[in-house]
């Protein structure tokens, strides 16, 4: 299906997309800071989600809990999120609040106080925050799998931050971060429901027109050292061993992409993928082992994680590298890849049934290409990836020398697991 996309640039540099969806009864509004945890310092690591929290705090016309109210009171939902790129603030409601969704967003964006109470207290919810990961043992494997793919960059940093680094952050210096990365460069609002694209121009060009056109903050680039497999444990009292594992792939702008992704759903995004049918319904190791692929600007890769008992980690471990190694010395079937070119696709199709996930689409799309991907061409793009494709980028990407991997739970000794990787 093709959707009616539409973008427009206001006149401070603001990139306002829009789909209309006249069968739907709800709207959504997504408002995005192309600002992230990649464009932090050591020193201000989690600065850009310390925002995120902040910007729900308060406004010169909205407390915290009017804030909420204004959203929640129309049966509606309002949440955000941050990610190594970019910040995004969204909100859902029935589609005649769409001027009252729009006003709640862009007072956050704009004028939020940044109350030093409000500051300290949200520390405090932050600092639980990364204490709470750190007891999820999945969550810690995924987060010590990042600073191990990533070592000393940026992009190998957790997104919350330390509870070192919350501290140390003081109000004029998220202040001022919010500042100089929240302008017009910056900005995206996308817009998805029963709304034509003049309406959703006419009601957010006023609305952000005191956004100062700004520029884009620029990031430290990834150069990931190729050597041997790199390990890191952490040893903890869990029920459950968890694994982490990750190779470095492409970025966003490599058309090799497409045949990772479909790499990545034969490997193990569903229930009849490679690696569940072998490490769960043949073997019965764990109850969870899934894979996916993550794309940024200049870098990507792909990951595999499992939750199963320790006396099993070793088994587990060596027959993902086998079935690993299996793709890149066979090409799938035609059938296997046509199945997971439907597989990628129906899911594709299905998501943007929703406003929520539109606006998802558009906003990733323009973050990544400066333009409104039609999904047409993503499709057409995966049905022309053919059997040797996967299995080139499968011999490209899933080398030892790409790996690294994170254990979380009752084990010992790095070498030992090092050991199996040879």
């Amino acid at each position: 299906m093709e959707y009616p996309y539409h973008l427009t640039k206001l006149a401070n540099g603001v990139r306002l997309a829009s789909v209309e969806m006249p069968y739907m009864k709800s709207v959504s509004v997504g408002l995005w800071a192309a600002i992230g945890g990649r464009h932090e310092t050591a020193q201000h690591s989690g600065i850009s989600h310390f925002i995120e929290h902040l910007l729900f705090k308060g406004t010169k016309r909205r407390s915290a809990k009017k804030i909420t109210e204004s959203v929640e009171g129309l049966g509606g939902y309002l949440n955000a999120f941050t990610t190594e790129d970019h910040t995004c603030y969204y909100a859902k409601a029935a589609a005649q609040h769409l001027p009252q969704l729009c006003d709640v967003l862009c007072d956050m964006y704009l004028d939020s106080q940044f109350a030093p109470a409000e500051i300290e207290r949200e520390r405090e919810v932050i600092r639980e925050e990364i204490l709470m990961y750190r007891d999820h043992p999945a969550q810690h494997a995924q987060e010590l799998l990042t600073s191990t793919m990533w070592p000393g960059h940026p992009l190998g940093r957790a997104l919350t931050g330390t509870v070192e680094s919350i501290a140390r952050l003081k109000r004029p210096e998220l202040l001022g971060f919010q500042q100089r990365h929240y302008n017009g460069a910056t900005t995206i609002v996308t817009i998805a429901g029963p709304v034509d694209h003049n309406r959703a121009v006419s009601t957010i060009a006023p609305l952000l027109a005191r956004l100062p056109r700004g520029r884009s903050p620029r990031f430290v680039r990834s150069r990931p050292e190729h050597g041997t497999a790199r390990v890191s444990l952490a040893t903890q009292e869990t029920e459950q061993t968890h694994l982490a594992m990750g190779f470095h792939a492409f970025g966003r702008a490599d058309e090799r992409r497409f045949a990772l992704k479909l790499l990545s759903v034969i490997l193990g995004e569903n229930m009849s993928s490679r690696l569940f049918q072998k490490l769960r319904e043949r073997h019965g190791f764990c109850y969870s082992v899934q894979s996916g692929m993550v794309t940024l600007a200049d870098t990507g890769a792909i990951h595999i994680s499992a939750g199963l008992d320790a006396a099993n980690l070793e088994k587990a471990v060596r027959m993902i590298l086998r079935e690993l190694q299996s793709i890149c010395d066979k090409a799938p079937g035609r059938a296997e890849l046509k199945k997971a070119q439907d597989y990628t696709i129906g899911q594709t199709f299905m998501g943007l049934e929703s406003t929520s996930n539109q606006i998802m689409w558009m906003g990733e799309s323009i973050l990544a290409y400066n333009r409104v991907l039609c999904p047409m061409e993503t499709e057409r793009k995966l049905l022309a990836v053919t059997p040797a494709d996967i299995q080139r980028v499968a011999c490209h990407c899933l080398h030892r020398s790409r790996l690294a991997v994170a254990v979380v739970g009752p084990v010992k000794g790095e070498e030992k697991i090092r050991g199996w990787l040879a």
